[in-house]
């Protein structure tokens, strides 16, 4: 059963992204006017999506059909990983775009367009199974094709730096809540309980958002896979558990399980270094879903807090109740889930602005 969806948020993108006068805009349009041999019909540039970055994307068509335009200010974003990732994962036989024309210099890429339809926008009960597992496919192959020292790791360093981000801006910033000295401590031996399960994890290629609204609904080549740019070498379970534990859309715990336990059958079919032991496996799931999960929470209170970015703040309920119930779940976890009814009590009182 279906439990939860939540609307697409970079489909609704604010008047300064569409706006059609900003500087960048006039450079996309002058860099577009020199690549001739496509025939792009500068006048139809229209907003595709924008995402929690800095980078926007345009749709533009041309005689051959039509075309996605990047736009990564290079002050904020480089364009130097997309293309990297791109053609790591477009050599592992999936769905991305293919970089066709690049100016690194501006910030500025023309891709191939695949489409605007995305995993969010048309999953559905009747349909869901058969796209998480056209997914699942998908995500074993990039794992399958995975080399060290291609990608960059996914240490102990940005796993702990990003488990940070929930007691600096969530806890503190948008709870208000300063912990105890205890608290703080206990918060540390959980961060460290966490790492020691990531870390010990077979490493792969990891996507790090591979998820409902990167995937596009595709007639063939199902996935489209996008934002793709920030991909690490790092724990195998980490992608897994971005698809299913999506804090976009929610499906009951039983076809969850059902879905991983399909995901280890093919990963062990296709010599995948998984957990053998299917239990050990979901809790190496659980584990890296609650790295995900506090980091998340952390992310999306900075988006709003930081970057005025308040639709974030819709999905927060979603990722607290994945961490609340994975933390009850598992009694070496109880100071955690100790502290999150705490915070939960707090947030109550802080409420959401929708």
């Amino acid at each position: 059963m279906l439990l939860n969806v939540t609307e697409p948020y970079f489909m609704s993108l604010s008047a300064d992204t569409m706006t059609l006068s900003d500087s960048r805009l006039a450079l996309l349009h002058q860099w577009l006017g020199s690549l001739s041999r496509h025939d792009i019909h500068s006048g139809s540039i229209r907003p595709a999506s924008s995402d929690a970055s800095f980078r926007r994307y345009f749709r533009i068509d041309s005689a051959h059909g039509s075309y996605i335009a990047m736009d990564a200010p290079p002050e904020k974003e480089k364009v130097e990983p997309f293309i990297h990732v791109a053609e790591i994962f477009g050599q592992c036989g999936v769905c991305v775009p293919e970089v066709i024309e690049k100016n690194v210099e501006q910030g500025f890429l023309l891709l191939s367009d695949l489409g605007s339809t995305t995993y969010l926008q048309q999953l559905n009960e009747a349909n869901a199974h058969d796209m998480y597992l056209d997914a699942i496919d998908s995500l074993v192959r990039i794992q399958m094709s995975s080399v060290p020292g291609v990608l960059p790791e996914y240490d102990r360093t940005l796993l702990l730096n990003e488990l940070k981000l929930f007691p600096e801006w969530y806890v503190q910033k948008h709870l208000g809540v300063e912990l105890s000295e205890k608290q703080a401590a206990a918060l540390q031996k959980i961060f460290d309980l966490i790492l020691a399960n990531n870390l010990a994890q077979p490493q792969v290629y990891v996507h790090r958002d591979y998820h409902s609204r990167n995937l596009m609904a595709m007639e063939s080549g199902n996935p489209g896979i996008l934002d793709f740019q920030d991909a690490v070498f790092g724990p195998i379970t980490y992608d897994l558990a971005s698809l299913l534990r999506d804090a976009y859309i929610v499906w009951d715990e039983e076809r969850v399980l059902d879905w991983a336990i399909r995901y280890w059958e093919r990963a062990r079919k296709a010599g995948l270094p998984v957990n053998p032991d299917i239990d050990m496996f979901y809790r190496d799931f659980e584990f890296m879903g609650l790295q995900r999960h506090l980091k998340v929470l952390g992310i999306f209170a900075r988006l709003y807090h930081r970057d005025g970015k308040d639709a974030y703040l819709n999905d927060l309920p979603v990722v607290m109740e994945y961490t609340y119930k994975t933390a009850l779940r598992y009694p070496e976890l109880a100071p955690l889930a100790q502290l999150l009814t705490q915070l939960l009590q707090k947030e109550v009182q802080v409420g959401y602005t929708f």
